[in-house]
């Protein structure tokens, strides 16, 4: 092997449902309290943490071990789940080369664990599963910073038991979605097998071991993949735009592979063109510094993958988060500015001429979006990266069907002229950080709606209703007729017209009256008196004859095609009957 050949850090993405301890864990692998300050303990934003080997051998209480290790040590990309997962890419796959997903061991596998290990098994990423919050395992006795082994042996039969319970609930969930897995410590091929970790983010219970198994899989499947060049021109990911004071926009960079060096011409994604600018600092987090923090940064003069890095450089405004960035020479920097622009339109955002819109912070956050919209059957009309705007509220204003006169916007705000717009016009804006939360807030308020508009129709719609009249029942043969009748299908309202068995409209009910008081609607078993409008009784209708509810043919058509779903089994019979009758001279009557 070359001499400049080497091995770099492999990064590892911790995925995983909302609140199972995503950012707890990276927490107590670093030894910082970046989780007290943020809201709701969710991880909002992407950060890298770099944790040397001499850390991660030393928490593991093996410093011996250092010499077995190749690889230099392992860095964490905090992410707010799966989605950053899918939309952080490097040429040719995902960014991250391992992942740890989380799961709470008291509650199982939620839908975003399950999205995580598709997403996973796609990528054909190695992962561990950490079984968190075991300190809340009922009897279980707290052994602070210890392997789990050791934890263990220390609990009763009963904690033993059902520990285990617990883990086989998890390893018939993984079987499930294709995995074959077991306790982390009687895995004998860990190329066969997934390893689950019990452990305690809260406690530091086996986190050790989680820490020995990744720096294992990278060792054994992945050191092909970790060698590079470091004479290649450095190339990235970005992560994320930040306004710096004293050096204004900076971009935060996972480099994969290359070097990086002070000076060097870089290519950097963006909406427009890719921007081709000079870096004029880097700035490089020491050891056990997550790079959100915004400090303890010490300015090198060059970076060698992988490595989360702060690059400041002039025009960087509108760089793209989750876009490439690539170190140019001399003479290629248009050529690599071109690729970069192919790259960043086949992220195909698929619109189309309805569907709702959509806004999202970065384009690694709207790629995520349109997929999950998309895997939701939700058609989308225009998807873009920024604030809401006035522009967006006045385009959307204009759609005519409801359920798409939507916005939804991801990690952004609406600008103030957008949010006086929004006042004087009728559009649904759904905002939020979490991508499952916002789809599924839009797909309730759609179902509202639906049964508001349903019931709104219903009210309004004719039913079918059918009725006999009774005979030794006819108090007034017309002017209007007042008969006695019992309603056999349905049910018969005030001011409905009135059809005969040939279909010939004979009259309208005037009045309904049961036991001497008025009512305004009879259904189906009650034996009422109606007074007819229309007909005389012994020419157009007589005793025992059968009366329809005559259903104007538009009602009709509603009732067939949108609310048949919601008739009774004998208002469906009368409806049926009725239809049959109306079509017998016009088989296209109300279709």
């Amino acid at each position: 092997m070359a001499e400049n050949k080497k091995l770099r850090t492999p990064i590892v993405c911790v995925m995983g449902h909302v609140d199972h301890g995503k950012t707890s864990l990276l927490d107590k692998i670093r030894g910082t309290a970046v989780v007290a300050g943020e809201a709701g303990a969710i991880t909002q934003h992407i950060g890298a943490t770099e944790v040397p080997i001499d850390i991660i051998v030393n928490k593991c209480g093996q410093p011996q071990l250092i010499n077995k290790f190749i690889v230099p040590g392992l860095l964490f990309i905090d992410t707010p789940g799966h989605h950053a997962f899918t939309s952080l890419r490097s040429r040719g796959g995902a960014l991250a080369d391992l992942a740890i997903v989380i799961v709470d061991i008291n509650e199982g596998f939620m839908p975003q664990t399950i999205e995580s290990l598709q997403i996973l098994k796609r990528f054909k990423t190695p992962f561990v599963v950490a079984a968190n919050k075991i300190d809340r395992i009922p009897g279980w006795r707290t052994n602070p910073e210890k392997p789990f082994a050791e934890s263990f042996k220390n609990q009763s039969e009963n904690v033993q038991q059902l520990i285990d319970t617990r883990i086989y609930e998890l390893v018939g969930e993984l079987y499930k979605l294709g995995f074959n897995s077991e306790r982390y410590d009687r895995v004998t091929d860990f190329q066969k097998n997934v390893g689950i970790v019990p452990i305690s983010a809260a406690t530091g219970e086996g986190v050790a071991d989680i820490l020995m198994i990744l720096l294992g899989l990278a060792q054994k499947f992945l050191e092909s993949n970790l060698r590079f060049d470091a004479n290649n021109p450095g190339t990235g990911t970005v992560l994320e735009i930040k306004e710096e004071k004293g050096l204004g926009t900076t971009i935060d960079v996972i480099l994969y592979d290359g070097t990086l060096k002070k000076g060097d011409t870089i290519v950097v994604g963006s909406l427009g063109n890719p921007i081709i600018t000079k870096v004029r600092a880097l700035l490089k987090p020491r050891p056990l510094t997550e790079i959100q923090t915004e400090e303890k940064f010490k300015s090198v003069n060059e970076v060698t993958a992988a490595i989360g890095v702060k690059i400041a450089a002039p025009s960087l405004e509108k760089a793209l988060a989750g876009t490439a960035v690539r170190v140019a020479g001399s003479d290629n920097a248009d050529e690599i500015a071109k690729e970069i622009k192919t790259e960043l339109e086949q992220v195909t955002l698929p619109t189309g001429s309805t569907g709702v819109a959509i806004k999202a912070d970065t384009i690694g956050s709207l790629e995520a979006l349109v997929n999950e919209l998309t895997k939701e059957e939700i058609p989308i009309r225009k998807a873009g990266v920024g604030d809401i705007s006035h522009r967006d509220i006045v385009e959307v204003a204009a759609i005519e069907d409801p359920y798409y006169s939507v916005i939804i916007g991801f990690n952004v705000s609406m600008l103030p002229d957008a949010r006086e717009k929004i006042q004087s016009s009728e559009i649904k804006v759904f905002m939020g950080n979490i991508i499952y939360r916002l789809i599924d807030d839009y797909k309730d308020w759609v179902k509202k709606q639906k049964e508001q508009s349903e019931k709104t129709i219903a009210e309004l719609i004719v039913k079918p209703g059918r009725f006999t009249i009774m005979p030794g029942c006819v108090f007034r043969q017309s002017k209007p007729a007042v008969v006695g009748v019992k309603i056999v299908g349905g049910s018969v309202k005030n001011n409905v017209e009135i059809s005969t068995q040939d279909g010939d409209v004979v009259g309208k009910v005037k009045g309904l009256q049961l036991e001497g008081e008025n009512i305004s609607k009879a259904s189906i078993g009650m034996e009422v008196a109606m007074a007819l409008e229309g007909p005389t009784v012994g020419r157009q209708i007589k005793e025992e004859d059968t009366l329809y509810v005559n259903i104007p043919e538009r009602h009709a058509k509603v009732l067939e095609q949108e609310l048949y779903d919601s008739l009774t089994a004998d208002e469906v019979e009368t409806f049926e009957s009725f239809l049959s009758i109306k079509r017998r001279d016009n088989p296209f009557w109300a279709k």
